[in-house]
């Protein structure tokens, strides 16, 4: 069935372009047009009878298929108008307007207006080429005056200047022999110029001079060539001054170009004048010929594009049902090789590139959904190592408003910045002043950066216990940041207020010691002293000079013992040895310092809460045990201060507890006195810092000192009930004994 269309439509072809061809050959020929009408006609009506036979078993078989409902056939319909509107519409618009024109504009072509103006053209063009001849004849006369009496030798100087004078090809003297005496312009290259005619000879001599046109009477030149050369020659006669009546006359003759458009221009009339002559003879039958030419050209323009739209159509249709059926497939998940139009146009290089579309789809889901899994799988890892950095990380953008955070700058910072997203820094409570100076130093960061070239910028920022209601401790924070793309900030903070701890610690270590060594040394000879001058004195005084030495003595020797103790205090919390780890139980150790606080006289009385199965920890229990007295000092003197008159105060509380969740073991010690200030609970554990009037502020700060070396973490806070201080709290968490845990 294929090589059956195909060769139908090779030989329709065939036939429609021998139709054309004999068309366009007769409309040049007017005999053999009228001579072969009848043939063109008849072979024109099989043709067009054939086309129109297959058109409408096509349009039967769309019919059919349309009410079958086959996919695809509304677009093969659809297409098949298309192309038939394409081709018919146009070529119904031409032939309309074409046959009107033909019917009524060839009888316009005639009209007496046009012959008149083509007659006046041609008149107009003999005058005007009448008129250069008359004026050149009339140059070249009164030239020749210029040649009288110059001989023949000199004659070629003068010929140049009239040459130049008069703006003209070519200047000749001839003899009245029709000898060439001199020329110059283009003649003088030829072999054999063309002599004067003795007619034009004898015409000079009687009128002086004569001019005549040459080249206008060539053939017309055909369309696309260049026309004829055409020039004006005038001859003038040379009068002869002084010579003699023998003289023999010369002739000047002088040679002008005609200008190009101008001879094109009176070809075109002569041309389009005889033609129209020629046309007018035969005006009915040129309008027959053009009619029946534009009807025959209709008749094969409209079948033939009728039947180029129903097979263009399916040609067409049949790719993109293909491309179709594969695009509903793609739309559906369906990424599975695809089947392509087996054909080298366009439209099978389409299926071919939608085929490669979607290999190529399938290829990058695969590759997306792998790079997804890389992806997924790296922010997990960067969320996991976020999560668990100690150090702090806030995401702010260029006004300072919170985009993300990790747990550890809401450990650090104590506040929940994870609610808190979307939301500037500086509105969150207590991180105002943080806020401020972080974009300070963003600021001075962005405005260095072009001119240092700086990567970071660092500072360490103070963070009160007054500005976080989350946190009763001040928070030393050492900070970095750094610009992100988009514009966001990255700010890495770390809290080094246990390192600023360990530093001042270290620092008022160094300088108890030096104290200790320079107080020491003086307070025994001051007090040795003291006692020698009452023993000296006090029987040689009288009774009230003696109660004032006792006195004074007495206040001296009390001083000193206070120094002293002072002084010890200093030396212990220097030199503290090392602590010597070993397994201890905690409860037996509470229990052994309790016995000393068993007295039935003690003003404020501790109660034991040992919770049974606690684990063994590392400890050393010596340092240990200086660390319950210094609690428990510190908790009856706290309580005892607190207690009003007249009623008994209440008792100081020793807890230990076991956190099997975290492993650890922790020990506790509650008061019931007044707490801490908030200026005093911020730097507790700092070496001389107390509440007591007679207190020399070492007691915390051994015991942190002590925890240290332990490895325990220590914390300090006010028990508040209902809004109201009611006494502090003082826990240390030990770690356990891992053999003892397994």
């Amino acid at each position: 069935m294929r090589w059956a269309w195909v060769v139908g439509a090779v030989v329709v072809m065939a036939i429609g372009l021998i139709l054309l061809l004999l068309l366009t050959q007769s409309t040049n020929n007017r005999e053999m047009y009228e001579r072969n009408y009848a043939r063109l006609f008849a072979v024109n009506v099989v043709v067009a009878g054939v086309l129109l036979a297959v058109i409408t078993w096509m349009a039967i078989r769309l019919w059919i298929r349309l009410r079958r409902g086959k996919f695809g056939s509304r677009l093969l319909v659809k297409l098949a108008t298309i192309f038939a509107l394409v081709g018919l519409m146009p070529g119904l618009l031409i032939y309309v307007v074409s046959y009107q024109f033909v019917s009524r504009s060839i009888e316009s072509w005639f009209d007496v207006k046009v012959e008149t103006a083509l007659d006046s053209g041609v008149n107009l063009g003999r005058a005007t080429l009448d008129i250069l001849a008359n004026n050149l004849a009339d140059k070249a006369r009164n030239a020749s005056g210029q040649l009288s009496g110059v001989p023949d030798a000199a004659a070629g100087l003068t010929l140049e200047h009239i040459r130049d004078q008069l703006d003209v090809s070519d200047v000749m003297l001839w003899s009245a022999s029709g000898q060439l005496i001199a020329s110059v312009g283009e003649s003088r290259f030829l072999l054999n110029p063309e002599r004067p005619s003795p007619q034009q000879l004898r015409n000079v001599r009687t009128q002086r001079a004569v001019a005549a046109i040459e080249g206008l009477d060539d053939v017309a030149p055909t369309l696309g060539t260049e026309p004829p050369v055409a020039h004006i020659k005038a001859l003038a006669l040379v009068s002869s001054k002084g010579v003699g009546l023998l003289a023999e006359p010369r002739f000047l003759q002088v040679v002008q170009s005609l200008p190009a458009p101008l001879v094109a221009n009176a070809m075109a009339v002569q041309t389009a004048n005889r033609e129209y002559q020629e046309r007018a003879l035969a005006r009915t039958g040129l309008k027959r010929m053009y009619i029946g030419t534009l009807t025959l050209s209709l008749f094969l323009a409209v079948f033939g594009a009728v039947l180029l739209a129903v097979l263009l159509g399916n040609q067409l249709a049949r790719p993109l049902l293909l491309l179709a059926d594969g695009v509903r497939q793609v739309a559906g998940g369906d990424l599975t090789p695809k089947a392509v139009w087996q054909g080298r146009d366009e439209l099978g290089g389409l299926t071919r590139s939608f085929a490669d579309m979607t290999q190529q789809l399938s290829d990058a889901r695969s590759a997306v959904d792998q790079s997804m899994a890389q992806v997924s799988a790296a922010r997990s890892n960067l969320q996991t190592i976020l999560d668990n950095l100690t150090s702090g990380v806030i995401v702010l953008d260029a006004a300072g408003t919170i985009q993300s955070s990790n747990p550890g700058a809401t450990r650090i910072l104590r506040v929940p910045l994870a609610a808190l997203e979307g939301k500037p820094l500086a509105d969150v409570d207590g991180m105002g002043d943080f806020a401020q100076g972080v974009h300070a130093q963003f600021s001075a960061f962005l405005s260095e950066q072009i001119h240092h070239g700086l990567d970071h910028w660092q500072q360490s920022f103070e963070l009160n216990a007054t500005q976080s209601p989350f946190s009763q401790d001040a928070i030393t924070l050492v900070a970095r940041g750094a610009e992100l793309p988009g514009r966001n900030r990255l700010l890495v903070f770390d809290d080094i207020s246990e390192i600023v701890s360990a530093q001042r610690a270290q620092a008022w270590g160094e300088v108890a010691r030096r104290l200790a060594h320079e107080i020491k040394n003086p307070l025994t000879p001051i007090q040795l002293s003291a006692e020698r001058l009452e023993m000296k004195l006090l029987s040689k005084l009288g009774e009230p000079e003696q109660a004032l030495l006792k006195k004074s003595v007495k206040t001296i020797v009390d001083q000193v013992d206070a120094m002293k103790r002072l002084v010890n205090e200093f030396r212990d919390y220097a030199r503290l040895p090392a602590a010597d780890l070993k397994p201890l139980d905690l409860n037996l150790l509470v229990q052994d310092v309790l016995q000393l606080y068993e007295h039935d006289t003690a003003t404020v009385h501790v109660v034991a809460q040992l919770e049974g199965g606690c684990p063994m920890i590392l400890g050393d229990a010596e340092q240990l045990r200086q660390v319950i007295h210094n609690l428990l000092q510190n908790a009856q003197d706290a309580t005892e201060a607190a207690r009003k008159p007249g009623l008994v105060p209440s008792s100081v509380i020793l807890r230990t507890q076991w956190a099997a969740a975290t492993q650890r073991v922790r020990l506790v010690v509650l008061d019931h006195g007044t707490g801490f200030p908030e200026h005093i609970l911020k730097r507790a554990f700092e070496p001389y810092v107390t509440t007591k009037s007679r207190g020399t502020g070492l007691g915390l700060a051994v015991v942190k000192k002590i925890a240290d070396e332990h490895g325990a973490r220590i914390d300090l806070s006010n028990r508040i009930v209902n809004g109201v201080v009611e006494g502090a709290q003082v826990s240390l968490s030990f770690a356990i004994h891992l053999k003892v845990a397994t």
